[in-house]
């Protein structure tokens, strides 16, 4: 406290840095309680993804081990690599109360059977319906995946800002008042013995004139 200069100009700048701070307070917590709200809507849409996902999983491996069991393994292997192609997913970028989070998009990924190359003597039933629930998994596995990081950085967020708030409410605000409360009390102080001065010089000219009609 000795380092701070105890006058009037300085407590109306501490008054307006606390009122700035409780203003921050409010905002950041409105910003946090929505990034809350929305993090945890995100949240459920993940595991209603995630089920529907683990579902189409299953779906797959079992039309896949059907394939097996009609054409065989060799059959499939050839027709994976004729089959084989790259996936290409574009971001973009979303303001969500002013932060910035991925969005992951892809084309659809499902083909119809001429379109994966393939010999049509190869294209049983098994081995399309194989194709198009793998397919289908991939297409449902991006949009996840992109939620998967709006989630981390929602969390992350939401973590930076309750650290912004306790700051202001356990340190900066705290520390205000403690300053505000120092300087009035100098300039309390202050103001008392300018009051006890301008006593004794009163009383002290009160005593000079009764002396002087005295004399």
């Amino acid at each position: 406290m000795e380092s701070i200069s105890p006058t009037r100009m300085n407590l109306l700048a501490r008054r307006s840095q606390i009122s700035l701070a409780f203003q921050g307070v409010d905002l950041l917590k409105r910003k946090r309680d929505a990034l809350v709200a929305d993090f945890f809507n995100m949240v459920r849409q993940a595991y209603q993804q995630r089920d529907q996902l683990e579902k189409l999983s299953q779906k797959s491996y079992l039309a896949l081990a059907l394939a097996k069991s009609h054409a065989g393994p060799e059959a499939l292997d050839a027709l994976g690599a004729l089959g084989a192609r790259s996936v290409e997913a574009s971001i973009e970028t979303l303001n969500i109360w002013g932060v910035r989070v991925p969005d992951l998009k892809s084309p659809p990924l499902r083909r119809l059977p001429h379109q994966r190359g393939w010999n049509p003597q190869w294209q049983s039933y098994t081995i399309t319906q194989a194709a198009d629930a793998f397919e289908s998994f991939l297409e449902s596995l991006v949009p996840i995946a992109g939620l998967e990081i709006k989630i981390q950085k929602m969390g992350s967020e939401i973590k930076k800002t309750t650290r912004r708030v306790n700051a202001l409410e356990q340190v900066v605000i705290p520390r205000l008042r403690e300053e505000i409360a120092y300087i009035k009390s100098v300039l309390e102080q202050r103001e008392r013995e300018d009051m006890f001065r301008l006593k004794r010089v009163k009383q002290k000219k009160e005593q000079e004139a009764a002396s002087f009609g005295e004399a």
